[in-house]
């Protein structure tokens, strides 16, 4: 699972981003300074496997404690994938209403959540929202929130250029993935095609054009041929497919072992005034793994 916090602001903003360790901000006073991108030299503790049990197999399968509580309304955003919840407030959720949530997220692929004040609970009470999930994973080549490594914010500033920087070599600014897929060290892994959730059993692809290299055992133009078809039925399946406009408020919880994503310039863009900033929450999971139930739950 992994929780997406979006805020939105319109003050001017000066920076040096390319190819440097640190970021250097002039502006008046931001709301969410102390989210802005920090660069730490050097590398990040390798990667260790553990033992993942998913606080959803633990969770009420009518998920009682979080969606049947008194003014809460939800309502799928499309019938293969999505919840929109109303009247939640994360930051008030107890541990068995964070294990339905969990479920919910298993199960719906996606769960949105609007006016939350998600945003100014802290980095400290963040860090261990995600922690009850499991352990935090950091990021090795992002930025950091400072004195948070597991806390990761996604800035982007449409300054001059910033904006032709983000596709100069593409013609959009799709690119369908799941976040950190490769990650092992080595960086070369192999993993399935296909993964079976763990609290589901449902099936999944899990490749993405963005990480995926080949199929182990294929020849080369045979592996280009499989891939791309399932690429193409990934990003073109529009029966599976939600899109989520950001708001000051909205937080994304969504299951990044079932699910791809991928960003949009959905928002009017002016030059010095518009930014995009984002706060990522990962928490790590069982190392992907197919298991042949005798059936296809998909």
């Amino acid at each position: 699972m992994a929780a997406e916090v979006g805020t939105t602001t319109t003050e001017a903003r000066k920076l040096q981003l390319r190819g440097e360790t640190s970021i250097n901000y002039e502006e008046e006073k931001y709301q969410y300074e102390n989210y802005l991108p920090h660069f730490v030299p050097g590398l990040q503790s390798p990667l260790k496997e553990f033992s993942h049990v998913d606080v959803g197999l633990r969770a009420d399968p009518e998920k009682t404690f979080l969606l049947k509580a008194p003014g809460v309304i939800h309502e799928e955003i499309t019938p293969a994938i999505g919840t929109e919840i109303h009247g939640v407030q994360l930051s008030q959720l107890d541990s068995a209403q964070l294990d339905e949530l969990a479920l919910l997220a298993a199960e719906r692929g996606v769960v949105l959540f609007r006016d939350q004040d998600f945003a100014d609970i802290g980095p400290e009470r963040q860090k261990r929202y995600g922690e009850h999930f499991g352990p935090l994973h950091v990021h090795q080549m992002g930025g950091q929130i400072k004195d948070y490594p597991e806390l990761l914010p996604v800035y982007r500033d449409f300054t001059a250029g910033a904006v032709d920087n983000e596709i100069k070599d593409n013609v959009t600014s799709v690119k369908w993935h799941s976040d950190m897929s490769y990650e092992m060290d080595p960086i070369e892994t192999v993993h399935p095609i296909v993964r079976i959730h763990p609290v589901t059993k449902r099936l999944s692809l899990y490749v993405n054009r963005l990480y995926t290299k080949r199929v182990v055992g294929m020849k080369q133009e045979e592996s280009t041929s499989l891939l791309g078809f399932l690429f193409d039925h990934i990003e073109r399946g529009q029966d599976w497919h939600l899109r989520v406009h950001w708001k000051q408020g909205t937080v994304v919880v969504y299951d990044n072992r079932n699910t791809q994503h991928s960003a949009l310039r959905d928002f009017r863009v002016d030059e010095g005034t518009t930014r995009r900033h984002m706060l990522r929450i990962t928490p790590q999971a069982e190392r992907p793994y197919f298991e042949d139930l005798g059936h296809l739950n998909s």
